[in-house]
Order: structure tokens, then sequence, then C-alpha cells
């Protein structure tokens, strides 16, 4: 909310009226019957008290250092002085500690107000070194204000830089006070202010009036100097839980952006990863709260979401453990709230998780609390997709649904958290609305449709944090894909080595042959020995070779040693030496063995 505007009446001069010790104010209303000039001293005190009425009003109405000062100015201008400086660190004004000010500690002039531009003192954003002599290095040796009513007396002053302070002299700046700016026990910068228009120098009443104003804006910028630096830390760790690259994949060409909000880091994340058979998850999600706590929440989250992939759950179950983390996370958290006396607990969060499979085209998608995700197909058509929504992570007791979509080639998938389309000035289905109409382009690359819906629908700045996730769809084409639908007969072994073995051929792999059809025999041996039919045996060439075997068992094979006696159980061992990676995924109908090699590196 802005603050009301100042009020503070003008001095009174020496025009006002004072016979017989009457005085009319500024205002206009008499004011004080007595003695001649007490009635002047009781509208000074009252303009006074005005004045620190109004600095308590507008002053530190923002948690930004640079506003804080700005507003110091504009408080003390004209009113008090007609020219004010604040000089700070550029530690301050990054949020750290300013550590032991002194003369020669290089400033910078972070506000100036003035009464007109001709002045000739520093700018805004200039260096400020001072010399020893000056007030103002003087202030900051001694953390004491000083008063120089006369500055053409003032050779101190004058030795900072004689030419230009001529140039002051001569603009009719004629008084000074310094104060240092000090806030529980720090000295955070120094503050000037000069006289010009008002022909009366400074006086010891107004060093005592500018100290007053100084220290309640010294609070105030330490206040947004503490809170720039845990907003800084609270982002750095954000940044550094966030995906810092793209993983390696063709299912999806990927842009993405993320936006922390101006009031405060926030929770939101977004995720590419790699699964098993070429397919690819993207996931967005939204943490309640913002700050540190929502931070590492998040990251919390985002590992175990990771981890959950790498079982390679259905979508629907991955949230479902999802949710259960996030509930004893929750409990724990109140646990500690409850005995230190810190933050609130996390409350929930929300999530949006889709795999999409390159070869079959299809999309997985389920939510928890989540916006609706945007399809837009190659004819322009924007979808909002129709997924039942279940309640945020944490609160529990109800099931995830998912909604499966078969995408045309070249169609983009739109992710994104509620702060996109989400707003105080704008209702949902505006934002909604907005959001379909600026993704109504299929022909552009998923980094221009970054760019065009940020510019669309997000103010300069954003209250919210805005997380965006924008993938194109591939198809993994027949000419890469090979599958062979097989018996559960031992005689089939051997056919398969021989399938295998053509298809490498005709792929130009043929050095992988030997590895490849010794893995498969053991897949297909395996499944025919401790599964049930029906078999397949499928090979796919993307970023690696993939090898998958399903049947319709939903026993999962282990890794074990096999002991010397044993007569077998060293089969699945030999897959794993031979292979980059491998693993296990469930189906509707049974489970895939899967393995991947990585493909021999092209001639250069």
């Amino acid at each position: 909310m802005a603050a009301p505007p100042l009020t503070i009446p003008p001095a009174p001069s020496s025009t006002d009226a004072e016979a017989d010790g009457d005085v009319i104010g500024a205002d206009g209303r008499l004011l004080l019957v007595g003695e001649p000039g007490v009635g002047r001293l009781a509208v000074l005190a009252r303009r006074r008290l005005e004045l620190l009425h109004e600095a308590s009003v507008h002053i530190g109405t923002t948690l930004d250092v640079t506003r804080t000062a700005e507003e110091l100015a504009e408080v003390t201008v004209p009113w008090f002085a007609d020219f004010t400086a604040v000089d700070l660190p550029d530690a301050v004004l990054h949020g750290e500690e300013p550590g032991l000010l002194g003369a020669d500690t290089v400033l910078r002039r972070v506000a100036l107000g003035a009464v007109h531009e001709e002045s000739h003192l520093y700018g805004v954003g200039d260096a400020v070194d001072y010399v020893p002599s000056t007030p103002q290095a003087r202030s900051l040796e001694s953390r004491q204000s000083v008063l120089e009513p006369v500055l053409v007396e003032a050779g101190g002053w004058l030795a900072q830089d004689p030419p230009r302070l001529e140039r002051v002299l001569a603009a009719g700046i004629h008084s000074l006070i310094t104060v240092p700016l000090r806030a529980r026990g720090a000295t955070l910068g120094v503050v000037s202010f000069y006289r010009s228009e008002k022909p009366a120098p400074f006086e010891e009443d107004d060093l005592s009036l500018a100290q007053e104003l100084a220290g309640r804006a010294a609070i105030c910028i330490d206040n947004a100097r503490r809170w720039t630096r845990e907003h800084n830390t609270a982002l750095a760790l954000q940044r550094s839980l966030l995906p810092r690259g793209l993983p390696e994949q063709n299912a999806v060409d990927v842009a993405y952006r993320y936006l922390p909000a101006q009031a405060g880091v926030g929770g939101d994340w977004f995720d590419v990863i790699p699964l098993s058979g070429a397919r690819v998850a993207l996931v967005v999600g939204d943490v309640v709260g913002h700050g540190l706590h929502a931070a590492a929440t998040m990251g919390r989250l985002r590992t175990a979401v990771h981890n959950f992939c790498s079982l390679d759950l259905p979508p629907d179950d991955l949230l479902t453990h999802l949710d259960d983390l996030v509930g004893r996370l929750d409990r724990g958290e109140g646990w500690a709230v409850e005995n230190t006396q810190a933050d609130s607990g996390i409350v929930g969060a929300t999530c949006l998780y889709a795999v999409y499979d390159p070869v079959s085209r299809r999309c997985t998608l389920t939510r928890a609390g989540h916006p609706l995700p945007a399809i837009v197909g190659p004819d322009a058509a924007v979808e909002f997709v129709d997924l039942p929504s279940a309640l945020p992570l944490g609160l529990g007791g109800m099931p995830f649904e998912t909604v499966e979509l078969e995408l045309a080639e070249g169609s983009q998938i739109v992710l994104y958290t509620d702060g996109l389309i989400e707003d105080r000035h704008r209702d949902l289905d505006t934002g909604l609305d907005q959001l379909r109409t600026v993704l109504a382009h299929p022909d552009r690359a998923p980094e221009d449709t970054c760019e065009a819906v940020l510019d669309e629908l997000l103010p300069t700045r954003p209250r919210d944090d805005v997380a965006l996730l924008v993938a194109r769809t591939h198809a993994l084409g027949s000419e890469r894909v090979a599958q062979w639908e097989l018996p559960s007969d031992p005689a089939v072994v051997s056919r398969s080595r021989a399938a295998v073995t053509d298809q490498l051929a005709a792929w130009g792999l043929d050095e992988m042959a030997f590895t490849t059809e010794l893995v498969a025999s053991e897949l297909v041996t395996n499944a025919i020995r401790h599964a049930a039919g029906p078999l397949q045996l499928r090979l796919l060439r993307d970023r690696a070779l993939i090898c998958e075997v399903s049947d319709g068992s939903s026993t999962s094979p282990r890794l074990r040693r096999a002991r010397t006696e044993d007569e077998g159980g060293r089969g699945l061992f030999l897959v794993a030496q031979l292979t980059d990676r491998w693993g296990t995924r469930y189906t509707p109908n049974g489970k895939i063995i899967w393995t991947e090699q990585a493909l021999p590196r092209q001639p250069v």
C-alpha cells in the first residue's frame, strides 16, 4: 500500500505576523499568544514533530535499500534541506555486512534529493571517496554528526574537490550537516543535508533533528539490507537446486524460464528427466510459502522426484509417494516449530508430472492441485487438458488419476506455475485466455514461445515466482525401432540372436553385435524360464542403443552373487557388466527389463 502524500507545512518565515506575541502559522491559524518570539518557537516545534511523523510514515515503505535512501531524501527536501545526499558502501546495497567504515571507505551516491538540478554535487551512482578532512569522513571516523554552518569557511570540505566545490558554493549552497547512518551498532553510510534556498544556516537544533531523521532512516535501511541478504541467500540456494542445464535426450526440444518474485523467493521448480525406453519426464511444482524454507523444501522434493523416476514408477504412483513424503516432512517440520519457535511448516505443495514416449507418441499426465497443462497442436489448436485434480501434496487421502494423450509430432507441451496466470489485478479465466492466445503459434520454437508468454502475461515486478516449461515433441521413427513377438520356447533364443545381429548390421552397428546379442540372449532366456508370456524383444536406436524384453510377469529380477556350486544366477550379473545401465519398469500387463549401451563415436 502506497504511503499518503507528504503534508509538512513550510517553515514560518520572517513575514509571519508577530504582533503582541500573536503568531499566525503557515496554515493561517492563530497558534499562541505570549511574549514575542515564543509563538515562533511553538511553530518550529510543531513543524519538527510533523516532519518526524512524516518520516515515520514515508521512510521504510519497502524492503529495498535504494528506495529507502530515496525516501529519506524525499521527506527532507525541501522541508528541512534543499539538497539531501545519501552515500552507502556497495556491501550494504548487496545486503552484506558493512564492516568498519572509515575515512578510506569508498561509498556510492545512492540517493540525491534536490530543489533544482544545478547543484554540482556528485550524482546518483557516482563513487565517492571522501578525503579525511571532509565532514563526511570525520562523521564515519568518529561516529558523530558534524555541523558546518558556513561552508565557505570549511576548508576541510573544500579539500575534497576544490574546482567542483567552488562551483557548488557559486550555486548558492552555504550550509551542511552530515550524520552517520548507524543501526544496531553498525555504521551503514552517511547522509549530508545542504542548504541553499533557505538563507539561514543550519543550527544546533537542526543538528538534533537531522540525527533523529537519520536514525530512523538507518533502522529502515538496515532492515532492508538484512532482507536483501536473506533474499539473495534464498535465491542463490534456489538457483543451485534448480537445473543448471538440460539433460541430453531426443524425445523433446525444451525451453524453460524461472523468474523469482520481487517480494521473496518461493518454492517453484521444474525438471526434465530422461527415462528408460527413450522416454522423458517433465515436471513442474510449487511449494507453498517463500524464503529459505520454501527453497530448501523445493530442493528436497526435486531430489525425491529424481529418485522416484529412477525406479520407473508410473506417474500416479510417483505422486502418491511424493504426497507421502511431503506429509512426513510437514509433520517433522511441525515438531521443530513447536520446540524452536521456527517458521511454520510446509503446509503443502502442488505438482504436475508428465511422461512422453517418442515411440508411441503418447503422453501420460497427472497432477496434484496444480494448474492445467496446455497442449499446442501443429494446427495451432490450444487445449488445456481436462486433467482430474487432486489435493495438493501433503494433504493425503485422495488417489491420483492420469490422462493419456496421443500427440502429433511437433506438438508443444506447456507446463507452468500459478504465478504465470494468477494476479490480484487479473482473474484466473482471463489469465488462461491470454495464455491460450499467445500459445496459438505452433511454428515458434520453444525459446520464442517462452519469451512471448512472459512478455504477454507477466508484469515488470511479478508478485509470485514463475516457472515455465515448454517442450516440443519428436517421434522416434519406425526406421529406428525394431521389435519381435516371441513364443515361450527355448528354441527362439537363437533366432533372437540372429535377428539382433541382422538389425544392427542394417543400422551400421556391427561392432556392437556380439555384446548386444549376448545381452538379448540372456534377457530372453530369463523371461522364458522365469516369467510368463507374451514375450517381446525390442531394439531402439536413440542416443544409446536400447534393448528391451517384456513379459507378462510382475516379478522383478535382482542382481545377486552366484556361489561356486550354483548352476545359474550369473546371467544378470553379466548383463550389468556389458551395459552402461539396466533396470526394470512395470507395465499394466507385466514388466520390461531394459539395458542401454553407448553408441560408438562417429568419426570426425
